[in-house]
């Protein structure tokens, strides 16, 4: 079985020495970036599963690091590491397409566990139901006649609905698919995504809707 790749991308000597050699020996294959722009030569030229991404890079913001990756079409989940974990930072992580956020100082084991989680999440299959497939390797919502694609957020609020398509997902559920253990969700920006989504259904053309269930939750139909 081939090593997934994970590239960590931070300025602090130490700590990112300390962090390559502790993946490695959870049997991890490891490069290594110090500032923004080797991050983005990495991350496009050689491939990487997952990236462990500092958010006060010498050179760039990391969540700039990381907008500018899934621009160029790099999909990989993206951990932020950051001593600024309020939630105004957290938020602005996720926007940037980030997928989890670990503030500083951390636990190691911690730090595996939720890369690990992470990996797991982007190796789903396809999924699909009825004229819709949700393809996690490109983050497309495809149906027969055109594709779109979904932001990590949209994709795993999508694919928490088709695990159980004419079933009512309750708003918990869906907010604790789609966003890491601990993030404050507002019910109106869950609504905001919703409405993003069924959006992106009449794009492709599908002929599913998304419904609500006055103060429980969704479902696809």
């Amino acid at each position: 079985m081939t090593a997934e790749r994970v590239l960590v991308v931070e300025d602090d000597h130490g700590l990112r020495d300390v962090l390559a050699r502790g993946l490695r020996e959870e049997g991890f294959e490891v490069i290594t970036a110090s500032d923004g722009a080797s991050a983005l030569r990495a991350a496009v030229d050689g491939g990487v599963d997952a990236l462990l991404l500092d958010i006060g890079l010498p050179d760039a913001d990391g969540r700039d690091v990381c907008g500018a990756l899934r621009a160029r079409g790099v999909d990989a989940p993206v951990l932020f590491l950051t001593a600024r974990g309020n939630l105004t930072d957290r938020l602005s992580g996720f926007s940037s397409g980030g997928d989890d956020y670990l503030p500083k100082p951390f636990a190691f084991s911690e730090l595996v566990a939720r890369l690990r989680a992470l990996l797991r999440r982007s190796a789903e299959p396809v999924r699909s139901w009825g004229d819709v497939r949700l393809d996690p390797t490109s983050h497309t919502l495809a149906s027969t006649a055109s594709s779109v694609t979904l932001s990590p957020t949209e994709f795993r609020l999508m694919a928490k609905l088709l695990t159980a398509p004419d079933a009512i997902t309750r708003r918990r559920d869906l907010v604790s698919s789609a966003w890491p253990a601990g993030a404050i969700v507002s019910d109106n920006t869950l609504d905001q995504y919703i409405t993003k989504l069924r959006r992106k259904l009449t794009e492709v053309e599908s002929a599913h809707v998304i419904e609500a269930a006055r103060g429980v939750g969704y479902r696809i139909r």
